[in-house]
């Protein structure tokens, strides 16, 4: 069921419901009204008859007369007048007599003094009279039959009225949920125009205020975060079947060259340690891949725990000087650790290692003395470490491309890389909640600084 049907027959359920109930209620309370007010005229009306019959001294043949001569008789009021010892004084029409008054009635019309009831198609009022310090109990019936045919005509009205508001609810309840549901049509419409090829268009916001508003933009800085991650994919695609491109066909060519004839045993090592050499970059290229696929993974999905930053940077150092002997590491602490809070961060163990890995590596690789100065301090909130070589330094249009993927700038010439180490270096940092930043100088070195708040 659409939301427009839903919509329209929950708001019809309901003012349907408020509405019914508000006829109801008018009903009863004009019922009430009228049996009431018919009450009162009844009373009105025995209270006359008696004031003619003992002060007027009406004779009660010109009242019988009077009643049976009404053009409406059958519905007039019958009027009946007992002493307190259930003795008939006077009565409209005694072969008649609607009420059938019996000793129990009237002295339940003495107790109480005022008596109301029906009986049948009959209101009937009893009440305790007194005239000249006598008690006298009257009693008198009749028909509403006017009251009754004008509830009859409200109820007939209330009916119709609201058939007809029902019906016209629902055409206007019909088209007011239309207009309101036209953007949602509107945002479905572009929404299944938008493909692979066509990532980058937008669905319109009129109004951002509302909910419909904030709907399409939260799709829009969906779609955002999309095309970001597809145009991502796309170059790591392509960057990643060029960086293995090269290394395969040197290779292959490599192992051919080596069959198109006989060479000496010392030649065969040759090619054979050239083959070697690419294919430790391959490998070292597979390995920053899974390192960047994994460090690109919800931060959520990855462990954290608490780490001794010191640790890990002792760990990282064995590693770099595994990868090369002519590498050297030094790490300094710029104050004494009071206590071990001060250097405990919440991360991976894994991710942090190749974070300090990458940043010592890059500074013995772009370093003439192959050398790494690591300095470790610590605030309140707060660890900074500094990884400084006194290399050949980075351009100034190279900085901000830094830590791009794949991206090597004019130092290319200098060592080999492949571009991965400082963007997953990057991307660790920041799951890490942590920042990093690079001061430079030409043919001076480079410092790498890292901020990583306190557990």
């Amino acid at each position: 069921m659409k939301i427009r049907i839903k919509l329209l027959l929950l708001f019809f359920t309901l003012f349907a419901s408020l509405l019914l109930a508000f006829a109801i209620f008018v009903y009863i309370y004009s019922a009430k009204t009228r049996k009431d007010q018919y009450y009162k005229q009844l009373k009105k009306e025995a209270v006359m008859k008696a004031n003619l019959l003992f002060d007027a001294k009406v004779p009660a043949q010109v009242l019988q007369l009077i009643y049976k001569s009404a053009p409406n008789s059958l519905f007039e009021e019958e009027v009946a007048i007992y002493d307190t010892s259930f003795n008939l004084l006077y009565h409209d029409a005694v072969q008649i007599d609607k009420v059938k008054e019996t000793k129990k009635m009237i002295d339940k019309i003495v107790q109480q003094k005022e008596i109301t009831f029906e009986q049948g198609s009959l209101q009937v009022v009893g009440l305790l009279y007194q005239h000249h310090q006598k008690n006298y109990v009257i009693t008198a019936a009749a028909n509403d039959q006017y009251g009754l045919s004008r509830l009859q005509e409200l109820k007939y009205a209330l009916i119709v009225s609201f058939i007809i508001i029902i019906s016209l609810t629902i055409v206007a309840g019909y088209y007011f949920v239309g207009s309101a549901l036209k953007p949602v049509t509107g945002i479905i419409g572009e929404v299944a125009k938008i493909t692979a090829t066509n990532l980058h268009n937008r669905v319109q916001v009129k109004n951002e205020k509302d909910e419909i508003g904030e709907l399409a933009g939260t799709f829009n800085h969906m779609l955002d975060r999309l095309a970001q991650s597809f145009d991502g994919q796309k170059s790591f695609v392509s960057n990643i079947s060029h960086e293995l491109r090269t290394p395969l066909s040197t290779i292959v060519g490599e192992l051919q060259l080596a069959l198109i004839k006989e060479r000496t045993t010392k030649e065969y090592q040759e090619i054979i340690k050239l083959a070697l050499s690419d294919a430790q970059g391959l490998v070292r290229l597979s390995n920053g891949l899974l390192d960047l696929a994994k460090a690109s993974y919800d931060q959520h999905t990855i462990s954290m725990k608490t780490q001794r930053a010191d640790e890990l940077l002792m760990d990282a150092r064995e590693a770099v000087l595994k990868i090369d002997q002519a590498y050297k590491v030094d790490i300094q602490f710029t104050r004494e650790i009071e206590k071990d809070g001060d250097v405990l961060v919440n991360g991976n163990e894994y991710l942090l290692q190749i974070a300090f890995i990458n940043l010592m590596e890059n500074a013995c690789k772009f370093s003439s003395n192959h050398q790494c100065a690591v300095e470790i301090d610590f605030g309140t909130d707060m660890i900074r470490l500094s990884f400084a070589d006194t290399g050949i330094g980075i351009p100034p249009e190279d900085i901000h491309h830094i830590f791009t993927p794949f991206y090597r700038g004019n130092n290319k010439t200098f060592t080999t890389g492949n571009g991965i180490g400082l963007s997953l270096t990057q991307k660790i940092i920041s799951m890490h909640h942590g920042t990093i930043q690079i001061r430079s100088v030409i043919n001076e070195g480079s410092i790498f600084s890292v901020e990583i708040p306190h557990v």
